[in-house]
């Protein structure tokens, strides 16, 4: 068995792109670029964004799998916080003084849609034009330039094609006048994601119109694996910045071959950065992001040689979007939200949304024990929740697959350290979780995208590291699940006990060929690596 071990802080996102790129790199029927496997690993990535409580996950499920509802309580039941009086609404679902949160409210991704066409008159009713620009071709001798660049005066005149020529006509020349100006910045395209300021446009008898250039590039060269990444953030942050933008037109030069870049990664990152989450704000602390956008349509001035294909690949970054949310959403949840049982109950939610490709398989206390899990075991019982240890599986729907492939993530929903208690950054240690959020994000993007060829289980062992009359202290010695024995020197160590019983699951139960490990093991990582 291929065992890779990745043990990384979780403000590392390239971990995460390996374990999605092990996934993509299958020739799946579906077409999915490998491109966009990078932009999920920005699914790692916390954000302290606060949205909107939506209605409560409610359904009866067994704690074994998908298929009973007995054993379970009814998740429909609304927790009352604690700091609001009975009857009154509170803000979200939370704990009660006796029983644990049951459940966690999903952020939506936003509903602006992003779509493609070769109709350049649709610019027309746009609030916003982004139009891209390529730069002069380098000449082969010529050498890189300075940070200062040329002084703006020396900036020699721009040489403007097809659309954006027109509009500059239109406007009597301010598009040159602006390059020329931001000619440090810009350098008239060629300085690849640069942008100038945004032009106002006002004419009698029509709406103002917003213009922004934004540089391609030198002509002829080849994009660079992250641009449209860029190109998909630049683009919120523009709809953002220019208030009550409802229609954003990109146009694209007939020079970019828009079939032969990855738009999955323009709408992953555009609708990344319109991540905002509000779910435990009120009032005035209640952020949105570009909340008037509505559409975004991407003009391409050259022939395109099927549309409804880059299409499909605008919906495949937007499915990617869907698990980066997941996993901003669990690390951005607070212990007394987020716990071992209502993580379970995100598999379970996972599942289902999946339409079948996906079976989740819960094991309680009782099964953790029959395959003598002590190591998962002692951490957990230090909880305030019983242990829930989660197995997603995914299957193709043709139940073909060449290749079976485990993602672990390390699953600890706080760590307070244990009885070697932390000193410092208590606050900060909902974090802990973030190799799980990696992993149940990787697993909702991969049940909406459906590759072909590959088997993937997403496991999870989730519990909290705590202190009571219960947890492990210093000198415990524990049993894990292969037989190995580990004395604890110090109880904040939690994470490769949790991890160790997962693994051995992962290979020994579930057979799986290569096996990719997330985690959030910031202190171990700077022992061994400075």
């Amino acid at each position: 068995m291929k065992l890779v071990a990745a043990a990384t802080s979780l403000l590392a996102m390239s971990s995460f792109s390996a374990a999605f790129s092990a996934i993509t790199s299958r020739n799946f029927r579906n077409g999915i670029s490998n491109h966009a496997a990078r932009n999920v690993a920005s699914i790692f990535t916390a954000t302290v964004y606060l949205n909107k409580p939506k209605a409560t996950f409610a359904r009866g499920i067994n704690n074994r799998s998908t298929g009973s509802t007995s054993g379970v309580r009814n998740f429909s039941k609304q927790s009352t916080a604690l700091s609001m009086s009975e009857g009154s609404e509170t803000p979200f679902t939370t704990w009660t003084f006796d029983e644990a949160c049951e459940t966690m409210e999903f952020n939506d991704v936003a509903s602006a849609s992003v779509s493609v066409t070769d109709d350049v008159s649709t610019i027309d009713d746009s609030d916003l034009i982004i139009l891209g620009i390529y730069g002069p071709a380098k000449d082969s001798d010529e050498e890189e330039e300075g940070e200062n660049g040329s002084d703006d005066g020396d900036a020699p005149e721009p040489t403007l094609v097809g659309k954006a020529k027109e509009l500059d006509e239109q406007v009597g020349g301010a598009l040159s006048e602006l390059m020329i100006e931001n000619y440090k910045v810009f350098k008239h395209g060629a300085k690849a994601g640069s942008k100038t300021p945004t032009l106002r446009v006002v004419s009698s008898g029509s709406k103002s119109k917003r213009i922004i250039l934004f540089g391609l590039g030198p002509e002829g060269e080849d994009i660079k694996d992250d641009f449209m990444t860029k190109v998909g953030s630049a683009i919120a942050s523009a709809c953002h910045t220019n208030k009550k933008v409802k229609t954003c037109s990109l146009v694209l030069p007939a020079s970019f071959k828009i079939d032969a870049v990855p738009m999955s990664d323009l709408t992953a990152a555009y609708y990344n950065s319109l991540y905002s989450d509000n779910r435990y704000r009120t009032g005035a602390k209640v952020t949105h992001i570009a909340e008037d956008l509505e559409a975004v349509t991407i003009v391409t001035e050259g022939s395109v040689d099927d549309i409804s294909s880059v299409n499909a690949s605008l919906e495949d970054g937007k499915q990617i979007a869907t698990g980066v949310f997941l996993s901003k959403d669990i690390v951005n949840a607070p212990h007394n939200v987020l716990n071992s049982e209502s993580l379970a109950n995100v598999a379970r939610r996972i599942a289902e949304e999946s339409g079948g490709t996906i079976k989740c398989t819960i094991l309680d206390k009782e099964e953790c024990e029959k395959r003598g899990m002590g190591a998962y075991l002692g951490v957990a019982r230090g909880s305030e929740t019983e242990p829930q240890f989660i197995h997603l599986a995914y299957t193709p729907r043709s139940g073909k697959a060449s290749k079976k492939l485990g993602v672990v993530g390390k699953g600890l929903l706080f760590d307070t350290g244990g009885y070697n208690i932390k000193t410092a950054m208590m606050e900060l240690m909902k974090f802990d979780c973030g190799g799980s959020a990696a992993v149940l994000g990787a697993a909702r993007a991969i049940g909406a995208l459906e590759p072909e060829d590959v088997e993937v289980h997403f496991i999870v062992a989730a519990c909290e590291n705590m202190i009571n009359d219960r947890a492990v202290v210093p000198s415990d010695i524990l049993t894990a699940s292969n037989g190995k024995t580990i004395e604890i020197i110090n109880t904040d160590a939690e994470g490769r006990l949790t991890l160790a019983d997962a693994l051995v699951y992962a290979d020994k139960e579930v057979g799986c060929e290569s096996i990719i490990e997330l985690s959030t093991l910031t202190g171990a990582c700077m022992v061994s690596l400075g």
